[in-house]
């Protein structure tokens, strides 16, 4: 087996890469979508940025894909359509309600947190290493910052 670089990856690391530009732009979707049904200008603005951030993440990893002769990912999962239509359902039973979509987005959060650490674990040793660790901080701080207000809101 020869050594694996960002221009020769094996097949379970790029399909590794093409689940995690899924769960990005799944994030990204979502947040954008959630960000216009937020009647809290200050947390929309901030869904709108951290979906950016999810985008810039597929972005990137789409290119390592494709430096490896392979056609990325470009579309989101069907089950993320769905949560995002219960997204919209309950945001419009709640008014906007920034708690209840909250709630909902970290559970989104926590879903492209788990992928990330799936992935993490399954490539440990890859030369996508660095590229995933650095996103998945990302990751980690984004889902941290809903998790945290998540709770500030439950108290209003």
């Amino acid at each position: 087996m020869s050594l694996e670089t960002k221009t020769d990856l094996n097949e379970a690391t790029i399909n590794k890469l093409q689940k995690l530009i899924r769960a990005n732009i799944d994030s990204y979707n979502g947040f954008h979508e959630s960000a216009e049904e937020l009647n809290d200008e200050t947390l929309a603005s901030l869904f709108r940025s951290i979906g950016d951030d999810r985008s810039a993440m597929a972005t990137e990893l789409q290119q390592h894909v494709a430096f490896n002769g392979e056609e990325a990912e470009d579309d989101g999962s069907v089950a993320a359509k769905t949560h995002r239509i219960w997204i919209n359902i309950r945001g419009k039973l709640n008014g906007g309600d920034p708690h209840v979509i909250l709630i909902e987005a970290e559970r989104g959060e926590d879903h492209i947190k788990e992928a990330y650490e799936e992935a993490l674990k399954e490539t440990a040793g890859s030369a996508m290493n660095d590229v995933l660790s650095a996103q998945y901080a990302k990751v980690k701080a984004g889902h941290d910052k809903i998790r945290d207000l998540r709770d500030a809101y439950a108290k209003k």
